[in-house]
């Protein structure tokens, strides 16, 4: 059992796909994508719209592990042999064996290839057989469709829908969709089905 996430390097990998903690020095693998594809990020609540935010993007979500807030990682798709994206595990409740999973985004190219299924089986397996999570729960903005299909496409329970619940970036507030794994799914069922989309 892991008592303290932040006090680990963690590696996720296979064959696939290799995810590492995100290092000031991983901005430069990002700064492509906000050049050439920001929508990836509209909506999320962190959105990076140029070279300077994105750098201060990668320094938040290093500082943020470091204050022991968020654990981010970068991803790397070794079929492709390219930086694709990021995640991160945030609102990490170690006491109650409970984590979010979020702020996941992915280049287009790398979308809908079957990298995120690689992905979320590591993150998965991770959390609940090395960390010993009891819930790992994501969310995604109500109008986020391909998100919302995508974490039902994995497993994901949902479970309701926080109206009003964060600000967007167009000036009003989100609702957001509120998914989840437990241990006892993730070992029932979920982890066999994973398996056999991701392998």
């Amino acid at each position: 059992m892991i008592e303290n996430i932040f006090t680990q390097h963690i590696i996720l990998e296979n064959e696939r796909v290799l995810l590492r903690p995100i290092e000031l020095s991983d901005a430069e693998h990002f700064i492509p994508f906000v050049i050439a594809e920001p929508t990836l990020w509209r909506y999320s609540r962190e959105a990076p719209y140029d070279v300077p935010t994105m750098q201060q993007y990668v320094i938040n979500a290093v500082n943020n592990r470091t204050n022991e807030k968020e654990y981010t990682f970068i991803i790397f798709d070794k079929k492709a042999n390219r930086y694709a994206g990021s995640t991160r595990f945030y609102d990490v409740q170690q006491q109650f064996r409970t984590t979010q999973l979020g702020y996941t985004w992915y280049g287009k190219d790398f979308q809908q290839t079957g990298l995120n299924r690689h992905c979320k089986f590591l993150i998965f397996q991770f959390a609940f057989e090395q960390w010993e999570l009891e819930r790992v729960e994501l969310r995604a903005d109500v109008r986020n469709t391909r998100s919302i299909a995508a974490m039902k496409a994995i497993g994901c329970v949902q479970e309701g829908i926080i109206r009003k619940h964060l600000p967007n970036n167009e000036g009003g507030r989100r609702d957001s969709v509120i998914c989840s794994i437990l241990k006892d799914e993730w070992f029932g069922s979920i982890k066999t089905m994973l398996k056999n989309k991701a392998y």
